[in-house]
């Protein structure tokens, strides 16, 4: 099977595991094993990654619907699209994070990814919009969390608002990791939502270095209202699939353009 055919193949598997749960209310992780053909590992991982995404409830053994979390569809999709390359680009970002970091991360599927990343990191503290990134933390490290509260946006468990943007008036953070939906040279960092849009940019003015997350989908695109300068960017971290002249654009605009590679075999 090649590199290609297996990402389909863990992007299909995760697919079909919340359609069971949804359809027979549970199951287990013994069933998936079987059904699959994969180990005992495979499967706990996938059910670890949907749980974080808010499609099932992991139990001892396996898992149960978590049909109330009421995600659209266009949001489930994004979960596990272009999902090896934003594993890739997460733990690639999570090796710019030093112990006593104070980080600012946006919402997103791969902002979420660099969260799985730096669990294990000391003494950070963590400011964040983003309800998955503060409960995965939360549960999983010891790293001091702040929300900045503010309307809840739903379906998509992230606030925004004046509240939000009001409780960053006096902090600063070393880094902020974000997400974006289109960057170009010519138009900077963009988004389609211009409530995220006002908090994205405070969150690059209070920071000393703007790491932008950005899987090479989204590169020479641009999105509805602007959060960044390309100048306002330090650093991008995109995926393997963009090219040679693609990546030299960038660079010409002073932004240090960091590609993750994923690594052979992984599913």
């Amino acid at each position: 099977m090649s590199k290609s055919e297996e990402n389909i193949f863990a992007e299909e598997r995760k697919r079909r595991i919340v359609e069971r749960v949804n359809r027979q209310a549970k199951t287990t992780v013994s069933d998936l094993c079987e059904e699959f053909g994969v180990s005992p590992a495979t499967v706990r991982n996938d059910l670890r990654e949907l749980e974080f995404a808010g499609l099932l409830k992991r139990t001892h053994g396996g898992a149960i619907s978590n049909k109330k979390t009421n995600f659209d569809l266009p949001y489930t999709e994004r979960l596990v699209e272009h999902r090896t390359e934003k594993q890739a680009i997460g733990k690639l970002a999570a090796t710019m994070v030093e112990p006593g970091d104070i980080l600012f991360i946006d919402i997103g599927t791969t902002t979420r990814e660099l969260a799985m990343m730096i669990a294990e990191v000391p003494d950070l503290t963590i400011v964040t919009n983003d309800l998955e990134v503060a409960y995965y933390l939360n549960s999983h490290s010891n790293a001091t969390i702040l929300l900045t509260g503010g309307f809840l946006r739903k379906r998509f468990n992230s606030l925004f608002g004046q509240t939000a943007i009001d409780a960053l008036q006096n902090i600063n953070a070393n880094k902020a990791f974000l997400s974006t939906e289109g960057v170009t040279p010519e138009k900077g960092a963009t988004n389609t939502d211009i409530n995220l849009t006002l908090l994205k940019r405070e969150f690059v003015r209070r920071a000393d270095e703007v790491i932008l997350l950005c899987d090479s989908s989204k590169i020479g695109k641009s999105a509805f209202t602007k959060f960044a300068d390309i100048t306002d960017i330090d650093v991008i971290v995109t995926d393997e699939h963009i090219d040679e002249k693609t990546l030299k654009r960038y660079r010409a605009c002073n932004v240090n353009i960091e590609v993750a590679r994923a690594a052979a075999g992984e599913v």
